[in-house]
């Protein structure tokens, strides 16, 4: 079949004037600096994925990557002010040029006129637990490759959102690594294979896109005869133009098992005319890949053999960016027209031309195009700044950004107007970011604000730790304490590759691993917002159930029925038989037991052998055998597996069991369910529209719920959301539940989560009126028979993200009786009704309050009773000065201090006193007082009085002239004076 396609159109002229002189380009690529940032730090927060391909596709970076600085005279001769003399020394053409939004619609339409199915973009929150963020335009079909769903079409084509972090400190550096990126890509789900999948990328390339097939090499990995001979043969791409390469570039595996294959790259040639011999494909200055073919016919296991796969597979990713740049002829993606724009506005809020702007001020402004990009689609998709998972990568980018633009000059705050243009520039890649920019925009706003108000404190900060750590390097090589890194990353927001780049422009090395022992003893104070899987270990299960069939779950409307039990795993391992006393994982064909998932818990029940006509042949303890279900989880994709310890008899492989669900367990988690889906509808008509799910965990006895907000809700807020709540409980609302394509659910307003993977068709949750989520989990019928619903705290877990947790249904009878139990014992205990309480606690406390102030009282008079018998125990030193250094029993913090500023007024100048006590157990109080001649010789009363603290497990400090401090350990008490007393003694 004939296809004509239209001309190409001119892309919109830039503001970037053609660099007609490349001595000044070549002069101001030399001063770009490479940042290094250590591998091992990357390790720790970068988005990593045992899926990332051993060859990364159309985005792999080189372990040669070439900065600017090594950019040389041919792959500069691409440029609008080269290509006339290019033209005439190569006698290859050049294609037309072609804009970044014409380009994606041309592969997509290209794609489509193949019968492929144009899918949107997932999100960059993947459904899947062992990748942060969407790093692959092939993880949302991740599932289908791999063998855990069915596939809904042969052929899909997709621009997909990207994002990765792993080599931040080479944005903006070299020509063509980006945080975010757009992947263009064409997939076959057991269709099409290697040779129409490579016809079809050279059609595209050298008839949609009219690249020169001269300009154009493939790599196919070094095995794989019959890809070299499709190239050969087929499209005739002279062998001189066909490399063969290694395992490390062009061979792709799922993980240590599962589907693999080889593959097939395409890269442009910048420089035709220097001939085919001793060409390098790595040679970035020349070479640029495009085009990324993976053909997944193998299948390997644990023994690493590989076998031919049944259904084989196409998976492939074309870089918009890099397409663009070579469309557009410029020498890097950020002066292209996906990016350029926003560099563009960058610039000019810093008061500069980017095209005369110097090499080091050109990088800042690329981070920021770049940051910025990623940031808007990142917060678009639900994530928000954190110090944790996701959270913190979107923080360290925007901060990132910020710091750049301190660095241009930019004042105030900048990241808003900047984000704008990259919103105006999204609706090709994604049309809800414009929808969302409201939100984005005031996202972004909220985290300069918080960033700016430590900003300088930071910077003079770090500037006074790089003078300390010079002055303190002794000839050697000068190092920031990874304490010192760690409190500029936690208490002044710099990320530790921040401090490490300012760092290094002085010469300056950081500690990391000291950095990442802080890390490791914070982390013990929080949790992590991201939960790790091994993936090996899921492919290795999934490759022991390849046999079996996904469990259908039948418990939307029963509590009860029966399945088969088609598998039982005991510590991971597949066993035929589970005896009495053992804890196992049973999977059944079908169950009516709700997997953990969506938030709501698993169901808790029973499984009971079920009486058969095969029971005669059957062992006594297998028809009488049950288990003891404490969890439901879901495995490998859609194995439901019952955790559950047998409690009679044996199980074993193909018995039928009846399933029982806890009736009463499931009531009260869908009344809390169903609670938390009002509570957000409530949420939102309080506190506006803006109002998103950050997360939610529903169970038996409460139920909490995340969400998006910048501030603390008002007590006022809170009733009226719990009020709201109530009000339609008693309505007494009938749920419908419709299942419906994706996109019918989306056009009626359906909530649903950011993040979250949909299928094409999505279980819809309506209560008329009042809430329509997407969701898969169970509900109460009518509103009605949740009963109450209770509020019990709101707080802040994460910088804009706050917690609702509250109970509904039983739990909140259950709560209410608590609370009710509660008050009597407190109404018996005082005498008083329940009615009368407030006034009579409030009583108790003025009378508590009143008996604090005079035994404070008291302890002052003590402590002024004791000044003169305290004064007459300081000693007088050689030196002429006095000073005293004692322990005191029985004075609180208040009256210690009291005293040791009057006994140091009283004996003069110069004079130290340093008292000690331990007003009540387990607690130290100290304060030390100097006079100004002591102050003089070097002595703090503030620094030298920390430094005594912390023999007693404390800490504290103060003023030159007084300080305050406390401690955890009393038995220490003798050590610290004796500390104290030494050093005075050898000051003083």
């Amino acid at each position: 079949m004939h296809v004509s396609y239209p001309p190409a159109q001119p892309v919109k002229q830039s503001s970037v004037a053609p660099v007609a002189d490349m001595s000044v380009f070549w002069n101001l690529a030399a001063r770009m600096q490479l940042c290094h940032v250590p591998a091992h730090f990357h390790r720790a927060i970068a988005v990593t994925s045992v899926l990332a391909r051993t060859s990364t596709g159309a985005c792999r970076s080189h372990p040669r990557a070439t900065p600017y600085r090594h950019l040389t005279p041919c792959r500069a001769a691409a440029t609008d002010a080269q290509e006339h003399q290019s033209t005439a020394n190569s006698q290859v053409p050049f294609p037309p040029k072609l804009g970044g939004a014409e380009i994606r619609e041309r592969f997509l339409q290209f794609f489509e006129r193949h019968q492929h199915v144009r899918l949107p973009s997932s999100s960059l929150i993947p459904d899947d637990p062992t990748v942060l963020l969407t790093i692959a335009g092939m993880l949302q079909f991740k599932s289908i490759f791999m063998g855990q769903a069915e596939r809904k079409h042969s052929r899909a084509t997709t621009t997909q959102k990207c994002i990765r972090t792993n080599d931040l400190e080479n944005v903006g550096v070299t020509a063509r690594h980006h945080s975010f990126f757009e992947m263009l890509g064409n997939f076959s789900f057991g269709d099409y294979f290697k040779s129409e999948a490579i016809s079809m990328a050279w059609e595209l390339s050298t008839k949609v896109f009219q690249l020169p097939p001269e300009r154009i090499w493939v790599s196919v990995f070094e095995n794989d005869d019959e890809a070299y001979a499709i190239w050969r043969d087929e499209v005739q791409v002279p062998e001189s133009r066909i490399v063969r390469m290694g395992a490390a570039d062009n061979f792709w595996a799922a993980g240590a098992t599962g589907p693999c294959g080889g593959c097939s790259e395409l890269y442009y040639d910048f420089c035709p005319e220097q001939g085919t011999a001793n060409a390098d494909l790595e040679d970035d200055s020349r070479f640029i890949e495009f085009y990324n073919l993976v053909f997944m016919e193998s299948n390997r296991d644990a023994e690493g053999q590989l076998t031919p796969l049944a259904r084989k597979n196409i998976d492939t990713g074309l870089g918009l960016e890099r397409m663009a740049q070579i469309l557009q002829r410029v020498p890097n993606n950020y002066e292209t027209d996906l990016i350029l724009p926003i560099v563009d506005k960058a610039a000019q809020l810093a008061g500069l031309q980017y095209a005369s702007a110097s090499a080091t001020q050109k990088t800042d402004l690329k981070v920021i195009g770049d940051h910025v990009r990623a940031c808007v689609y990142l917060i678009s998709d639900g994530v928000f700044p954190s110090n944790v998972g996701r959270g913190y990568i979107l923080r360290r980018l925007i901060r990132r950004s910020l710091l750049k633009g301190h660095l241009l000059g930019i004042k105030g705050t900048f990241l808003g107007p900047v984000a704008q243009v990259a919103v105006d520039l999204s609706e090709g890649c994604d049309p809800a970011v414009l929808q969302n920019a409201p939100r984005i925009l005031k996202e972004l706003q909220l985290e300069e604000e918080r960033f700016s108000a430590t900003l300088g404190t930071g910077q003079k900060l770090l500037a006074d730790i790089l003078q300390a750590a010079s002055n303190a390097s002794n000839g050697s090589k000068a190092r920031v304490s990874g304490k010192d890194a760690f409190v500029l990353y936690d208490t002044y927001g710099f990320p530790l590759e921040i401090t490490q780049e300012l760092a290094a422009a002085q010469h300056v090395t950081v500690d990391v691993e000291g950095f990442t022992q802080e890390m490791q003893i914070q982390k013990k104070r929080s949790k992590d917002a991201s939960k790790q899987v091994d993936l090996t270990a899921t492919d290795a299960l999934r490759e022991q159930l390849r046999h079996i069939k996904a469990t259908q779950f039948r418990g939307y409307e029963e509590v009860a029925g029966a399945g088969l039990v088609v598998a039982i795993l005991r510590n991971g391992e597949l066993v035929s038989t589970a005896h009495q006393g053992s804890q196992v994982d049973i999977i059944l064909d079908e169950t009516p037991f709700y997997a953990e998932s969506g938030g709501q818990v698993g169901d808790r029940g029973f499984l009971r052998a079920v009486a058969t006509a095969q029971d005669s042949t059957a062992s006594i303890s297998n028809s009488g055998s049950e288990a003891l279900v404490s969890d439901v989880q879901k495995i490998a994709g859609g194995f439901f597996a019952h955790r559950a310890q047998v409690t009679a008899g044996d199980v074993a492989v193909g018995q039928k069991m009846s399933a029982s669900v806890d009736g009463g367990l499931r009531h009260r988690a869908r009344c809390n369910h169903t609670a938390t889906h009002l509570l957000q509808a409530a949420l939102k008509t309080v506190l506006g529209g803006h109002i998103t799910q950050q997360g939610s965990l529903v169970n038996t006895e409460r139920l909490r719920f995340d969400f998006n907000l910048p501030r603390g809700m008002t007590g006022e807020e809170v009733r009226k959301v719990e009020q709201l709540v109530n009000s339609w409980i008693q309505q007494d609302h009938s749920l419908a539940t419709h299942v419906v394509p994706l996109q019918e659910a989306k056009d009626k307003g359906a909530v649903f989560m950011a993040g979250e993977q949909y299928g094409e068709e999505v279980r819809v949750i309506d209560v008329p009126g009042v809430s329509m989520e997407l969701c898969g989990g169970t509900h109460v019928r009518q509103t009605g028979q949740i009963g109450a619903f209770k509020i019990l705290s709101e707080s802040g877990i994460a910088s804009g993200v706050r917690r609702v947790e509250a109970v509904a249904g039983p739990a909140a009878v259950d709560h209410l009786d608590s609370l009710d139990t509660i008050v009597k014992a407190i109404g018996k205990q005082l005498k008083a009704k329940n009615e009368d309480l407030p006034a009579r606690v409030t009583g108790l406390m003025k009378e508590l309050q009143s008996a604090q102030k005079q035994i404070s009282d008291l302890r002052s008079e003590v402590a002024r009773a004791q000044l003169p018998l305290l004064t007459a125990k300081a000693e007088t030193l050689a030196s002429g000065a006095k000073m005293l250094a004692v322990q005191v029993d029985g004075m609180d913090a208040k009256s210690l201090q009291e005293a040791a500023s009057q006994i140091q007024a009283d004996l003069g100048d110069p004079a130290a006193v340093f008292l000690i006590s331990a007003p009540e157990a387990n607690k130290v109080s100290m304060v030390a007082a100097f006079s100004p001649a002591v102050i003089s010789q070097g002595l703090q009363a503030g620094k030298f009085i920390g430094g005594i603290a912390k023999i007693c497990g404390g800490g504290g400090g103060g003023r030159p002239n007084l300080a305050q401090a406390g401690g955890k350990d009393a038995s220490k008490m003798a050590e610290a004076l004796q500390s104290a007393r030494q050093q005075l003694l050898d000051k003083l």
